[in-house]
């Protein structure tokens, strides 16, 4: 998440309330999660496992919750919670309507036609040519390209599923991204797409998806993909272009799929898989599972 102004490091200190390592005109641009942030971003870090992951990323502003030696050239803000204080400069920086209050007219290109039950948040821009069928809800700051179709009662842009258990009880991590949709994308009936939390949930030019489809936020979906139906994609991962994912596929946070690989269906995917054919309930190269499945069969 950008500001639309560069802030410094003692005015966000003073927004959370924090301490503060570093010279108090250290200049910052925004927040963002480890595994997207840039140069000028803070992120956060909560437990000591993490701190040298975080301290070593890009981000130069470090929100973390003990003070700790602070690499050359970036800061530290020290909170007593930094999940609740990213939540709250998150927050206090962008507006997400939920569809609640005065929404503004979105922007639609020409010969789009959007049925009259669909939803639309704050801040939407939606392309030429596309065709978004009856009771799609389209959440706030959504981009859509051109020659798009969206079937009916898919969600773009819902919350994130990032908690953590306090006190007993779940405590949401606030989305304050959105959801892109690049030209030519065909997106079926009942699928849900996620906001990122700080940055952008991607679908690439000319993937296509089919029915009750979830992808997690922050997800990266590459050019010219295709998603079977009840395909399951956790938040952050990468799927590069030309990727095929057969139904019931379920995907683990975090991982990358290369350029061409093919998942068959019901494959679980709980690592990084370089290019090829998967299969199986922990994803394993399609004919060393049919070589393994022979010899058991044999036994």
């Amino acid at each position: 998440m950008t500001f639309s102004q560069p802030q410094t490091l003692k005015s966000i200190a003073d927004l959370i309330q924090s301490k503060y390592v570093g010279p108090e005109d250290f200049q910052i641009l925004g927040t963002n999660e480890i595994h997207r942030v840039k140069a000028g971003e803070i992120v956060f870090v909560n437990h000591p496992k993490y701190y040298d992951k975080a301290l070593n990323s890009d981000a130069t502003i470090i929100l973390i919750d003990k003070e700790v030696d602070c690499p050359e050239g970036k800061a530290l803000l020290i909170s007593e919670d930094p999940f609740r204080d990213f939540n709250k400069i998150n927050t206090h920086f962008t507006k997400i309507t939920n569809f609640f209050g005065e929404l503004s007219k979105p922007e639609i290109g020409e010969n789009s036609q959007i049925h009259p039950s669909v939803t639309i948040g704050n801040n939407v821009k939606i392309g030429k040519n596309c065709i978004i069928y009856p009771n799609v809800v389209i959440g706030d700051d959504t981009i859509i390209g051109d020659n798009v179709i969206i079937q009916a009662n898919t969600v773009l842009g819902g919350n994130a599923f990032y908690y953590r258990k306090l006190n007993g009880n779940f405590d949401r991590l606030i989305s304050v991204g959105n959801v892109v949709i690049e030209n030519n994308v065909e997106i079926g009936v009942g699928c849900t797409i996620d906001r990122g939390v700080t940055d952008i949930t991607l679908i690439g030019e000319g993937s296509v998806l089919d029915n009750q489809i979830q992808i997690g936020h922050d997800t990266v979906i590459g050019k010219r993909c295709l998603i079977a139906s009840q395909t399951g994609i956790a938040g952050c991962c990468i799927i590069e272009d030309e990727v095929t994912i057969w139904g019931q596929v379920g995907m683990a946070s975090g991982l990358r799929i290369e350029s061409g690989t093919v998942l068959l269906a019901k494959t679980g995917v709980n690592r990084d898989l370089k290019k090829g054919t998967y299969f199986g309930p922990i994803a394993e190269e399609f004919r060393s599972y049919l070589k393994k499945e022979v010899k058991l069969k044999n036994l």
